[in-house]
């Protein structure tokens, strides 16, 4: 029997709360430490269940890894392991990004093909085809992605098809080891692709061009150990955001930095949401029912697919009709069927999602199919008439430390069962 969140219905969320560091970064800052011998100590670590996963991939190359409080140290051998076999790969996505690492160090890596949430495919071919325009030789065998480079990596001028973070990621801590200057361009944008990037150059790295499309790194022969804070994380935060509007609550979030989500929030002011901006948060306030609003997806800076189950979810009860797109992964929408069981009026059809906002929603058993799904509905129950039973916490455990306690600090009924 797994965990569930039990949740009634009614009420504004009202108070503070503080976001920590970035799942989406933190995971790839551990991963990123396989490229120098030495002891690095990471601080502003989420409690997540991923960074579990992470530190035992770690420990199974060779690495010795202690956490003390919010911080993770992070202790590489000289020669770490190359293979990350497939119990905990399919456990998380971001275990790919241990592929640019191992071949650049190691001149070799065996990774399982990953798994994490079940939000459509992700293909790895932009992954392999960085690495192969690098001079590895890169192939599937096996359910393993196996890379060569035995003889190092060369610099390169690499095209993305589309702004992979992971691609970008795995193609940057490739290219820091390599001979000569590799360019990057549709680069990644994202903020924890920042993140990355500044953490390697605090090794040693010759990285330019971060948070633009072209980004540029001169190899080095050699990196060193450095420390580092993740940044903070702009998804929480952003539902933070949402879970105010959607309660007709009000919410201040410190910790984190608005000038990542200047999107979502154009989209709660339209909603009606009323948002002050600080140096260390922010605070937003919803004091009538939203107004429904039109969004797509897209790669940063637009809208983060990974904050698209809580703009449906204040859509649902928005007043007014409106056209949710999805153009980052194609299965995101796998969580409307159950927000139909809580009452909401959604149809799909292809990467659209029409909603016709419903005064009331009513409590029902749901299950949870990702992380941000898993929250979307939640912050549903939160506003349905009666009980509310969100099956399979794990996955918001996996990227939302402390969601039930932290909702009734703001005075939500909301309890893990």
């Amino acid at each position: 029997m797994s965990d569930k969140f039990r949740i009634i219905g009614g009420g504004r969320l009202l108070g503070e709360v503080h976001v920590g560091g970035a799942k989406n970064s933190v995971l790839k800052l551990m991963a990123a430490t396989l490229l120098a011998e030495g002891t690095f100590t990471i601080s502003n670590v989420p409690d997540i269940a991923d960074v579990e996963i992470m530190s035992d991939l770690l420990t199974r190359m060779g690495c010795t890894v202690t956490h003390t409080g919010s911080a993770v140290s992070i202790t590489v051998p000289a020669a770490p392991l190359h293979r990350a076999d497939y119990d905990l790969v399919r456990k998380m996505r971001a275990s790919i990004n241990v592929l640019g690492p191992l071949v650049a160090r190691v001149g070799e890596a065996e990774v399982a093909l990953p798994g994490g949430d079940a939000i459509g495919p992700r293909p790895l071919d932009l992954h392999i085809r960085g690495l192969e325009a690098l001079g590895a030789t890169a192939k599937i065998e096996h359910g393993f992605v196996v890379a060569k480079a035995p003889n190092g990596l060369t610099g390169a001028r690499i095209d993305l098809d589309f702004p992979s973070v992971g691609a970008t990621e795995n193609v940057m801590t490739a290219a820091v080891l390599a001979k000569g200057t590799t360019v990057i361009d549709n680069a990644a944008r994202e903020p924890d692709v920042v993140d990355v990037g500044e953490f390697l150059n605090a090794m040693g790295a010759k990285i330019s061009g971060l948070g633009t499309s072209t980004i540029t790194i001169e190899g080095v022969e050699k990196l060193h150990p450095a420390d580092h804070a993740t940044l903070p994380d702009r998804i929480i935060a952003g539902t933070w955001a949402f879970a105010a509007a959607i309660t007709q609550g009000d919410i201040t979030v410190r910790g984190a930095n608005p000038d990542h989500l200047e999107i979502p929030f154009e989209k709660l002011t339209s909603a009606g949401a009323i948002i002050t901006t600080a140096e260390d948060g922010f605070r937003v306030r919803m004091e009538s029912r939203a107004h429904a609003v039109d969004v797509a997806t897209l790669p940063y800076p637009g809208f983060p697919t990974d904050l698209q189950p809580m703009i449906i979810a204040m859509n649902a009860t928005a007043d007014g009709n409106s056209i949710v797109t999805e153009n980052v992964f194609e299965g995101r929408f796998m969580f409307v069927n159950e927000l139909g069981r809580l009452g909401a009026d959604i149809h799909v059809e292809g990467h659209h999602a029409s909603i016709k906002g419903v005064t009331q929603l009513s409590g029902a058993p749901v299950v949870a199919t990702d992380i941000r799904a898993g929250v979307g509905l939640v912050l549903a129950g939160l506003v349905a008439d009666g009980e509310t039973i969100v099956e399979d916490a794990f996955h918001i455990d996996r990227g939302f430390p402390g969601f039930a306690e932290a909702l009734c600090a703001l005075g939500a009924n909301v309890e893990r069962i």
